[in-house]
């Protein structure tokens, strides 16, 4: 009986599991649907901008004047590693944190050696485990999660730009999860600064003539910083629905997961009650003979 009693426990324990991972999969499933919605939203204005701008400053003659287009050899490089704060959402933070070591290791080893490579973590497990595998960071941004908006990202975007500008850094990458659907997350690694300028093509609009106020230089001057801080809220807009969309497939993986284990512990609670009681008829039945004979 004692082997029913700790069955009935674990049955127990596994329902109540599977309770939290139900309620966790039905939060995350309206947080995603914010998340998109905001993902969604941004990402036609981010890439018409994005156009906007490589098509004239593809037109441009010294467009790689700009203090944000400058090609420098990369001696100091920042690599922006975006995390979520919580867990339990699969291999949602593992992946990204495997991409930047990764990344850092291929890419920048000799920087990395030196001490010339940085991370900058936004979100407590990207922060966790750059620290505990004693990789160089500065300081971490993880609050911008408690209430993602333009103006608390721009905070640290032009704050990135500064330090470009100043040549503390010569390249700042960001790596992140992009935004596919609920079941995909597409880890990837951007560069952020400088700004590569597309080589000077043909493009739809190349056969008119505009007439730009107050100039064309200007303008190009003006949307390069504002688009810069643009593709970096998008890249946290996208992280934040991924990561809503990683935990609801979790959760709901672990919820399934759950109700089969109960499904297979009641199994063996039935066929262990199903042998107790035909032991104590055999008891029974031995002890009756026993009187008898």
């Amino acid at each position: 009986m004692a082997n029913l009693k700790e069955i009935r426990n674990r049955i127990a324990s596994v329902k109540t599991t599977r309770q939290v991972t139900s309620a966790m999969k039905m939060v995350s499933a309206a947080k995603l649907k914010k998340a998109q919605d905001s993902i969604l939203q941004i990402r036609p204005y981010a890439d018409k901008l994005y156009e906007i701008l490589t098509s004239l400053s593809a037109s441009l003659e010294n467009a790689e004047d700009s203090v944000y287009t400058q090609q420098r050899e990369p001696e100091k490089v920042l690599l922006v590693v975006i995390n979520s704060n919580r867990g339990l959402c699969g291999a949602f933070n593992s992946n990204i944190s495997k991409r930047a070591i990764e990344l850092a290791l291929t890419k920048y080893p000799q920087q990395l050696k030196t001490g010339k490579l940085q991370f900058l973590p936004i979100g407590k497990q990207a922060e966790k485990f750059l620290k505990s595998n004693k990789f160089p960071t500065i300081k971490a941004h993880n609050e911008v999660f408690d209430s993602l908006n333009f103006e608390s990202t721009a905070l640290i975007s032009s704050e990135l730009l500064t330090n470009f500008t100043n040549k503390k850094y010569d390249r700042v990458e960001l790596v992140y999860n992009k935004f596919k659907n609920a079941a995909v997350q597409i880890v990837t690694a951007e560069q952020f600064l400088p700004v590569e300028i597309q080589e000077k093509k043909k493009t739809a609009t190349g056969n008119f003539n505009f007439i730009y106020e107050p100039s064309q230089e200007y303008i190009v001057q003006e949307l390069i910083p504002r688009s810069l801080r643009i593709q970096f809220y998008k890249a946290l807009l996208d992280s934040n629905a991924a990561e809503h969309g990683a935990r609801m497939t979790a959760m709901h993986k672990a919820t399934d997961n759950a109700t089969d284990l109960i499904r297979d512990l009641t199994l063996t609670f039935n066929k262990a009650r199903q042998a107790a009681i035909t032991n104590e008829i055999l008891e029974v039945t031995n002890g009756a003979e026993a009187l008898n004979g």
